[in-house]
């Protein structure tokens, strides 16, 4: 399936006057500063050998701790209207710690700009573990004193980023943080970040926060083929990778045959799981396309996938690639958001894509420019078919720490000199601002 040709000279359709736009960044992959709070399990990660594809640590990433003044008035110039930034647990650990928080809040909410922090985004304090029960219910603790210290001037609040990526990447293959390697006895860490999940949701109501959504990743399943096989396959990963975490948290049940292979009383934790949100966050990068297995192990994505899974992940044809070597196709995501709606109904409240971005060298980086003009307009038309969508994130504001990547990948719309730290605005950072600006010329500022 070929993607749609975009215009990328175009202005952003029109979206209504309160839709939210915003970029996304993430405290590990921006803050550096690790030498002022408590390590997690990604600085355990890195420091051992092999585990970074460029042998480089997150120690100094950006510098964003010390840098944010710089960083929030590129955000002002870029003209969006929110920022979403994760909290360090193991910053706020720290004595001290939230006070790096109040700073930057203070700086967004005088910028003009909305704060939207997610509490979790991979980097687990080292002393804890998500196999373990306990530390949903440390998760809950945190958030309350996150919740207490902010919530006076932050509002829109997300819980947890991406559990599926979490548990399959760090806990069943062991290619990111915590390095775990346990296959389907990952399953545990799912249940226990979805519970903590619903716990936050309930520690966040609690201090009073009227505005909660989680960031799930999402992304059509295409099956390879027709073949029975391939189907099977298919309808397996959709299970895994999609329901298993939309399912709980939109529907409050598991679906059929997983429930049984967590740990604890289910049903209870599934009542908790499922407290009501104000909003659904998705992230979507692209579809799979996925078959049978194939009897060997599959390199895909950067990722070893093993021949013992009953899936095999195999290339979308005829689409452009980014350089990551991820698929390009707008459509993908219009078929996710009305899927969506068709599946969940009116369980489904609005949906945020808290997430959209792709990896791209250089600082005139037209093929983003088309990437986001094609996202865009995509997501534009999943709302003409009924989707009820209030907000778009751009991933990321800058070029980061990419995981096991290290700094090979460069997601940003700002360019970011590793070794002097100088940040350079790319050509999508100005195609942006401009349709931003454009925006609020045409439909008025809001405050």
């Amino acid at each position: 399936m070929a993607t749609n040709a975009t215009n990328a000279t175009n202005p952003i359709p029109h979206f209504p006057s309160d839709f939210l736009w915003g970029v996304s960044t993430s405290a590990h992959q921006i803050e550096g500063a690790a030498t002022e709070r408590d390590p997690s399990v990604w600085d355990a990660f890195s420091a051992e050998p092999g585990r970074i594809k460029d042998g480089s640590t997150a120690a100094v990433a950006c510098d964003h701790y010390h840098r944010y003044p710089e960083d929030v008035a590129l955000l002002a110039d870029l003209a969006v209207d929110a920022y979403r930034f994760s909290i360090s647990w193991p910053r706020v650990n720290t004595p001290g710690g939230l006070d790096f928080y109040d700073r930057l809040v203070d700086e967004l909410c005088g910028a003009g700009i909305r704060p939207a922090p997610t509490l979790f985004h991979w980097d687990l304090p080292v002393t804890l573990d998500w196999l373990k029960r306990d530390t949903a219910e440390r998760f809950a603790e945190y958030v309350t004193v996150v919740a207490d210290r902010l919530g006076d001037r932050v509002k829109k609040w997300i819980t947890i980023n991406e559990p599926a990526e979490h548990t399959l990447f760090g806990h069943a293959l062991g290619a990111h943080a915590p390095g775990k390697q346990l296959m389907f006895d990952a399953l545990p860490a799912a249940h226990h970040q979805l519970l903590a999940h619903g716990l936050g949701v309930r520690a966040l109501r609690a201090a009073g926060a009227t505005d909660i959504g989680i960031a799930n990743s999402h992304g059509p399943t295409w099956p390879a083929s027709r073949e029975q096989a391939d189907l099977e396959a298919a309808e397996f990963y959709d299970l895994l990778l999609n329901r298993l975490f939309s399912d709980p948290v939109l529907l409050g049940e598991y679906p059929e045959g997983i429930g049984e292979l967590m740990p604890g009383d289910v049903s209870a934790d599934l009542k908790v799981i499922g407290e009501p949100l104000d909003w659904y966050g998705v992230n979507y990068y692209a579809p799979t396309r996925v078959g049978a297995p194939q009897g060997a192990d599959i390199e895909f994505g950067g990722l070893t996938i093993p021949a013992e899974l009953p899936f095999s992940v195999r290339e979308i044809e005829d689409v452009p690639v980014t350089d990551f070597g991820w698929p390009v196709v707008p459509e993908g995501l219009t078929e996710l958001l009305t899927g969506f709606r068709e599946r969940y109904g009116d369980r489904l409240p609005p949906i945020v894509i808290t997430e959209n971005g792709c990896s791209y060298e250089g600082i005139d980086d037209q093929q983003r420019i088309t990437y986001l003009d094609g996202h865009i307009r995509a997501l534009h038309r999943a709302m003409e078919a009924g989707v009820d969508v209030r907000g778009y994130f751009v991933w990321s504001l800058l070029d980061n720490f990419e995981w096991a990547e290290g700094y090979a990948r460069r997601f940003g719309l700002v360019h970011v000199d590793f070794d002097t730290l100088e940040r350079t605005p790319k050509a999508s950072y100005g195609w942006l601002r401009d349709g931003l600006r454009s925006r609020r010329l045409t439909e008025g500022d809001r405050g």
